[in-house]
């Protein structure tokens, strides 16, 4: 986690000082800018951490996901047995174990800190796969949180929603003062909102690019991951069942990103994806090397 946060604050670091560079050739005041960052990172990281922070309840609430605290039934043993020993193996506390109520065959997990997420299961998983194929399921789900990317996604979501802020409002400066004739202005022309409004959007698409390259990035290491903690056949073969469903998923906007289901997508859609074509993923595991070692790059102890 500190090393992730530290990786994150240099990136930042350096953008800063090439942005820095950049002010000084265009003429922007130092000044101005130090006030517009504090405002960029107040909302660029304040609405992703707080996104994060609420991620358990706001699934819960948008699922109707509901945590086991007394195992009712056999299945519901098996569950909350198999999650703990995973979580065990990957060296994280026991997440709290849910189902909710879905046809489609499906599973997510979320939460701001590892040794306290939630791992939640549709019960279209629990009717349509056998338990290998929903233990690797469970297990790719738990690498998700072994690795920390509920946490690495709110950081970069908060470092791309600052330099939206910034960069879009700097341009807009410039062409304002361009457009003015170089005459002070305190608070900006219509060049200015309209630029910056065109270049919000802009800039928000890029980094949205550049965001679901990440999530699809984490959803091959979470797949290394299941298959180190259940088994590389076993992987498969649920990505194969889910292959079946055609990655459909009913999962709310807020929690989607999260659930195992991927998507068919191709062409430029594939950019917006948030996870990789199932048939990808499937490839990826059987092309991986025999000796174990790329498998088990998916799960940081």
């Amino acid at each position: 986690m500190l090393k992730r946060v530290a990786l994150f604050l240099v990136t930042n670091l350096a953008v800063l000082a090439l942005v820095s560079v950049v002010m000084s050739v265009l003429g922007v005041n130092a000044d101005q800018f130090g006030g517009l960052l504090v405002m960029a990172a107040l909302f660029g990281f304040g609405g992703s951490f707080v996104s994060l922070l609420l991620s358990k309840w706001v699934a819960k609430r948008a699922t109707g996901a509901q945590v086991i605290q007394t195992p009712r039934n056999e299945a519901e043993q098996w569950l909350l047995a198999t999650v703990r020993r995973q979580a065990t193996a990957a060296g994280i506390g026991v997440p709290e174990v849910a189902i909710y109520d879905a046809p489609e065959i499906n599973a997510f997990a979320t939460g701001a800190n590892r040794n306290s997420a939630l791992v939640a299961v549709s019960t279209g998983l629990l009717r349509a796969l056998d338990r290998n194929e929903a233990e690797a399921v469970l297990g790719h789900e738990v690498s998700h949180v072994a690795n920390g990317d509920m946490v690495t996604m709110a950081l970069l979501q908060g470092v791309l929603n600052t330099f939206v802020i910034v960069l879009a409002r700097l341009v807009g400066r410039v062409v304002d003062g361009y457009l003015s004739g170089g005459r002070e202005s305190s608070g900006g022309g219509i060049g200015y909102y309209a630029v910056v409004f065109v270049l919000d959007m802009v800039f928000g698409l890029f980094a949205s690019m550049i965001a679901m390259w990440f999530s699809r990035h984490r959803e091959f290491r979470a797949d290394a991951g299941g298959a180190t903690l259940a088994g590389r056949d076993k992987m498969i073969a649920a990505l194969e069942r889910l292959a079946q469903n055609h990655g459909q998923t009913t999962l709310p906007k807020q929690v989607a990103a999260f659930g195992i289901s991927g998507g068919t997508s191709g062409g430029l859609r594939r950019l917006l994806m948030s996870h990789p074509p199932l048939d990808e993923r499937i490839a990826a595991l059987r092309n991986a090397p025999l000796d174990g070692r790329a498998l088990h790059e998916g799960v940081v102890a």
